[in-house]
């Protein structure tokens, strides 16, 4: 985790919006292993530490499905070890889940959704040292995940008790309408680096080297309208700052650049071009 921490930029707290709060709390709590934090009538916050908000939902404003438009594509939450992995899968299996998965080399991924349709990816990072750069492009691939290999140890399901301590938002992937203005408010604005540029439909941006904190494809359509406010989908997410002099310097090249900045009092609001929300605090403030 080590990628999630210091000197890095890296995402935190994912807030989506969903129908129906009861049926989501019990999807994520049961399904996916999150405990309850907090709630209201219109939000439950969920945590893996019982101290911090890792997931928010709210009760959408409109339940207008979002078809080929620009928002989530998918969050990932990194669990710490491949042992755990394991145990998750097992565990989604014996609820007959419907599974994606993949290895892309730098990590090994499960993919789902949830009952709105919101993606989801559940993945372990391998050794760093295993990585392979070429001319400052990290290598990833989408190949068959060895599930034999991973499943060898023949974890039991009924084992799993939650997302184990230590899960952490690993990355948030976006579809956008325009791969260019993605990039430069992403990485000229927000200060992140491009890792990998793939085909020209998705770029995968991170800091200190991590494969990617962020990633934002044209898959939806170059042009893709932004989701309208309130509907089922993200309604921001955060992206941490090592330090507010970090975070202040990004505020003035995003109003440099023209892009629209809220200051509020715990965190600084910014739109990314596709309509996207992205709150903007510090370390501290997370801490």
């Amino acid at each position: 985790m080590e990628f999630h921490k210091n000197n890095a930029i890296y995402t935190n707290t994912v807030s989506l919006n969903v129908k129906d709060l009861e049926k989501s709390t019990d999807f994520y709590t049961n399904i996916i292993g999150f405990k309850v934090l907090s709630k209201t009538e219109t939000s439950v916050d969920f945590t893996v530490d019982g101290k911090h908000t890792l997931l928010r939902i709210n009760l959408a404003e409109s339940d207008r499905p979002n078809h080929r438009t620009s928002g989530l594509y998918h969050f990932a939450l990194l669990l710490p070890k491949r042992e755990d992995l394991a145990l998750i899968t097992m565990h989604l299996a014996s609820k007959r889940v419907p599974l994606g998965s993949a290895d892309h080399h730098v990590s090994e991924a499960l993919y789902l959704e949830d009952i709105d349709g919101n993606g989801i990816e559940i993945y372990i990072d391998r050794d760093p040292d295993q990585w392979i750069w070429n001319d400052g492009q990290v290598h990833m691939v989408t190949e068959r995940l060895n599930a034999e290999d991973l499943l060898k140890n023949q974890p039991n399901p009924n084992d799993f008790k939650g997302l184990p301590e230590g899960t952490i938002m690993g990355h948030v992937h976006f579809h956008v309408g325009n791969l260019v203005k993605g990039e430069e408010f992403y990485t000229e604005g927000l200060g992140l680096n491009v890792a990998l540029r793939f085909g020209g439909q998705a770029l995968f941006m991170s800091s200190e080297n991590y494969h990617h904190h962020i990633a934002i494809n044209v898959w939806n359509g170059v042009g893709a309208p932004a989701s309208e406010k309130g509907t089922v989908g993200l309604d921001y997410f955060d992206l941490i700052y090592p330090s507010q002099d970090v975070l202040d310097s990004a505020v003035s090249r995003l109003t440099e650049l023209g892009y629209q900045v809220e200051v509020n009092d715990s965190f600084v609001d910014a739109v990314d071009p596709s309509g996207t929300h992205v709150h903007l605090v510090t370390q501290n403030s997370h801490s």
